[in-house]
């Protein structure tokens, strides 16, 4: 029989080996993720993940979970809003990301407990949060349907589940988009990360990424209802939110 693969960007790589390869190109790129985030979107995922906290609506005294956290962006947001009476998690495949994300939070002065774990396998218990986000994560899980369920097995009733990541360009922007992922952001990763091979990962993993009404599909088939997104920067990113019934 032979063994399962799925896509690592463009090329296929056994099912059992994926994580392996989305954590190095992790852990080269920690220390310069903030920067060429920064670089690479012109500052417009500060907005894109400014439009995620706002849609979801996290208030004092809730638990959140933020799942593949990175550089803990919408964690730190979280804390917070949730005050001293909630809580928020935050996880993620890779420790030196989680490490990069757990000290943003703490030198804020906010407090969010770091859980190293993959996200297709969260060790939660059933109906535990009241909102669940992943943020440019998604895309990097080997078994993207298992991921959203966990995600929304963890999300209490009435809880949401919101997932921002990048999708399909509208089409006439598709040419000079392209031509910037495959040009421009492949020479950023290797002049500001020293690493090209991560950025050409990235805009490959971007192609291979569910488009708006697949991706809809998939949180609905995972049980979540009331699944609506939102184009931002002409469908460069799109925000998912669906609830949990």
């Amino acid at each position: 029989m032979s063994e399962k693969t799925t896509h690592f960007g463009y090329t296929q790589v056994p099912e059992e080996e994926k994580s392996s390869h989305v954590g190095r190109v992790f852990s080269s790129v920690a220390t310069n993720y903030d920067r060429m985030n920064d670089f690479m979107s012109m500052g417009m995922h500060r907005l894109w993940k400014r439009f995620a906290i706002s849609m979801a609506d996290v208030r004092p005294g809730q638990r959140v979970l933020d799942v593949a956290s990175g550089s803990g962006d919408l964690a730190l947001a979280f804390a917070r809003r949730a005050g001293p009476t909630g809580q928020v998690v935050m996880t993620d495949i890779n420790d030196a990301m989680l490490a990069v994300g757990r000290d943003k939070v703490l030198d804020h002065g906010q407090v969010a407990p770091p859980a190293l774990c993959n996200g297709e396998k969260l060790p939660f218990p059933d109906d535990t949060f009241d909102c669940v986000t992943i943020a440019f994560g998604l895309r990097n899980f080997t078994n993207k349907d298992r991921g959203l369920a966990e995600m929304a097995r963890v999300t209490r009733p009435g809880g949401r589940v919101l997932v921002l990541e990048f999708s399909k360009v509208w089409k006439p922007l598709s040419k000079p988009y392209d031509t910037y992922s495959f040009t421009v952001l492949p020479w950023l990763g290797k002049h500001v990360a020293r690493d090209e091979a991560a950025y050409q990962y990235l805009a490959e993993s971007i192609r291979m990424h569910p488009d708006q009404e697949t991706l809809k599909g998939m949180m609905e088939a995972a049980g979540l209802v009331k699944v609506q997104y939102f184009n931002l920067t002409m469908g460069v990113v799109a925000l998912h939110r669906g609830f949990k019934p």
